[in-house]
């Protein structure tokens, strides 16, 4: 099975809570309320987010989290990426974190990038806004 970490699931509720009204400034704690993800996990999404620009931090007491672009514009792609690194699928995929073991004596070397990139212009085509209005 492959699946997204839970970090990069839980970025994917905050930013819907974002989405949600683009123009407020929410706080990590006003986001731990609304989406129920525990607040230092909601700071650390937030910090790495806006690390990578998908969220803009304005400081000070009136100060918070919102989107730096539109919903429309941010793919789901690189909110993974944002979180758990470069997509992808196996440790055989040059990208991949985690080098594979076998990798000097497996004769399927290098045949993963095909099915990485399916899978990444697949996250890249699904935008936050397609998340957050329901879209199927």
């Amino acid at each position: 099975m492959i699946k997204v970490s839970k970090l990069a699931d839980y970025a994917v509720v905050v930013l819907h809570a974002l989405a949600a009204e683009p123009a407020r400034l929410m706080s990590a704690a006003a986001l731990a309320q609304q989406t129920q993800v525990p607040e230092p996990t909601v700071a650390k999404i937030l910090k790495t987010l806006a690390n990578a620009g998908i969220v803009q931090s304005v400081r000070g007491a009136q100060g918070g989290y919102r989107l730096a672009q539109r919903a429309e514009n941010v793919s789901i792609a690189a909110v993974v990426r944002a979180i758990d690194g470069p997509i992808a699928v196996t440790g055989c995929v040059d990208e991949s974190a985690e080098p594979c073991n076998l990798n000097h004596i497996c004769a399927l070397k290098g045949r993963w990038g095909n099915v990485n990139s399916a899978i990444t212009v697949a996250l890249e085509n699904v935008k936050l806004s397609d998340m957050s209005h329901g879209r199927h």
